[in-house]
Parts: structure tokens; C-alpha cells; sequence
């Protein structure tokens, strides 16, 4: 069975996670720097936040993309994962499927990355704590870092400082597929 994010639960999960950390709608939306109206739309699940933009919200609250979207238990310790296993953490055009369901006190994230022509990893850049590398393993991807912009094609591979500025684009015409790894988590 592909296990995949529940969109549905997706507000109620900020909403609780909100909660716990006793914030207002208010309060949540000035620290992620987004309007109070976006925080009631994705806790009431009207809209489906980007991953960049649940990524930004998440951050305001001290939690990562795979802490939010795990499950709670404990997974014990795994050596093989089955294709049919990967957890989709994103879904849509930009699909990311990772390596295990709950990275808790784990150093290392693995992702198998699946990109749309023309889609990309957000509308802003990304900058986080971190590491991140990756192979591209088919399609074109464009990748900037810095400002300074790289094409990659299929056995080529990046490495660099997560708190760089960058982004990823399919810049193809079929799909991009990556595999990549970071740490800590970030996600």
C-alpha cells in the first residue's frame, strides 16, 4: 500500500500543533511572516499550502516537514524500506518520498525527489541548516545556488551548504528524478 500525506488532515494537524504551542492564528502568522487570513484557510483545509509555504509556517513553530507529517509512533529500527513504504511528504507536481516515516533523533534524510516538467521546488529560495547532496538520476534539472545557476542531466550530482539560497527546477520536458540526502532533516 503507497502511503501517501492526507491533505485533510493537514489544518487540523497545524491547528493542534498550534494549540500545543499555545499561539493564536495571529500570533502563528507573524512569526511565519504570512497573512493571519492563509493560516485560517489551511487549518479550515480550503487551501493546500505549497511545501514551501507549510515549510515556512512550520519553521515559525520549531517543526520540520517530516516530524509534522509523522505518524507519532516509534518506527523500529529498519533496514530495508520497499518502494511501496517511501512516505510522500509533498505530493502534486513536486513529489518527495522519503526514506522512513519518523526521523526523530535521526541525522540523515533520504529523499527520492520526482519533479513535473516546468515544476519547482517553490516560489522562494530555500535556505536551512545543514547539508544537502544529491544525483540526478533522470530529466535536466536546474539548480541555483547563490545566485550562480547549474544544469544537470542525468549522473551528474550537487553537494552544498543548506544555508545557501537555492532552488530546483525541472527544466526538461520529461520528469526529473533525483535522489538526494540531507542532514539534519529538514523536511
Amino acid at each position: 500500500m503507497n502511503k501517501t500525506r492526507d491533505d485533510s488532515d493537514t489544518g487540523e494537524r497545524l491547528r493542534r500543533l498550534r494549540l500545543r504551542r499555545g499561539l493564536s492564528q495571529r500570533e502563528l502568522a507573524r512569526r511565519a511572516g504570512v497573512s493571519n487570513g492563509a493560516i485560517s484557510m489551511i487549518e479550515g483545509n480550503r487551501v493546500s499550502p505549497s511545501i514551501s509555504a507549510l515549510r515556512q509556517v512550520l519553521s515559525a513553530l520549531g517543526v520540520g516537514l517530516a516530524d509534522f507529517f509523522a505518524k507519532g509512533d516509534s518506527e523500529p529500527e529498519r533496514v530495508v524500506f520497499r518502494a511501496d513504504e517511501l512516505i510522500e511528504i509533498a505530493g502534486g507536481a513536486v513529489s518527495y518520498r522519503q526514506v522512513g516515516a519518523n526521523l526523530e533523533g535521526r541525522a540523515l534524510q533520504m529523499l527520492h525527489e520526482r519533479y513535473k516538467p516546468g515544476a519547482r521546488s517553490g516560489a522562494r529560495m530555500l535556505s536551512h541548516q545543514g547539508e544537502e547532496a544529491g544525483i540526478v538520476i533522470r530529466g535536466i534539472l536546474a539548480l541555483a545556488v547563490d545566485g550562480t545557476r547549474h544544469e544537470l542531466f542525468a549522473g551528474d550530482a550537487y553537494s552544498f551548504d543548506s544555508r545557501r539560497p537555492h532552488s530546483f527546477r525541472n527544466a526538461g520536458d520529461g520528469e526529473l528524478v533525483i535522489v538526494s540526502a540531507c542532514t539534519p532533516p529538514t523536511f
